[in-house]
Formats: C-alpha cells, structure tokens, sequence
C-alpha cells in the first residue's frame, strides 16, 4: 500500500478545463486514458476519492501497476494517488521533475550514472514519448 503526491496544477489535460479550474476527472476518463496509452488495466479498479485516485486491484505485473499509478497522478486535476493493495517486494521509486532537469541528471542522481537515462526513458513509455520532453512537476518511475 502506497499514496505518492502529484502537482495537481501539472499533468496532461484530459478535457478543456483550465489549471485554476481543473477538477479531478472521473474514473471512466481516467480508463479511456490508460486505454489510449495502451497500458494493461486488466485486474484494475480506480476510484476517484476529491482529488486523489485510488488504484485498486492486482495488475498484471508490478511495472504495470507502477505505470498506471504514474499514467493517472500525472494528470491534470489528481494531487494523490493510493495503491489500496498490499504488493509484495520493493515500494517503487518515483521523481518529481524540477525545473532545470533532464533525463541524464535524472539517471545520475538515482542510478549513479548519466548514460543510464535511456533506462528511465524506457521505464516510462508510453508516458514519455522522447527524452527531452519532461516538464516541472511530472513524476517519473526509476526502474529498480
């Protein structure tokens, strides 16, 4: 069981609403989006509990459920979400993208060396769709 933070001001818009307004979309727009991303949310329930989404359920795998807890929170409009299922093995590892970052300090910081940014590329497709398009406030998974 797992809650990690989001910027809530931050994210891809999923409809027209503007930052100030952004509201937390409901469940069935957050399914659509993992849908269009071609993630597997086979085993999955999400609830939307205010601004934080609740990830419940047995994905297919522990990558999977990382990326669909990633594919929601970094959506306009979600401050928090909770895995609400006791995994086995290691907690994921996630960063919060600050101004000034790129994939290579990224990979230097966590994984001891800048060559190793195509690892957290990797980690985050389809998510990212190239290395040089992060933004302040994204969270990204560090593969393990």
């Amino acid at each position: 069981m797992g809650l990690w933070s989001f910027a809530k001001s931050a994210g891809k818009k999923l409809f027209g609403a503007s930052a100030a307004e952004a509201a937390t979309p409901d469940p069935d727009t957050l399914k659509a989006e993992l849908a269009d991303l071609g993630l597997d949310a086979t085993g999955v329930e999400i609830k939307v509990e205010g601004e934080k989404v609740v990830v419940e359920g047995n994905a297919v795998s522990a990558e999977m459920k990382e990326k669909i807890i990633l594919a929601v929170g970094n959506v306009e409009g979600v401050a928090e979400v909770e895995s609400a299922t006791e995994e086995e093995g290691p907690d994921p590892v996630f960063h919060t993208v600050v101004r000034g970052d790129t994939l290579s300090a990224i990979a230097k910081t966590t994984l001891g060396s800048a060559n190793r940014y195509p690892e957290i590329f990797e980690a985050n497709r389809p998510m990212l769709t190239h290395p040089d398009k992060i933004y302040p406030g994204q969270v990204l998974r560090i593969p393990q």
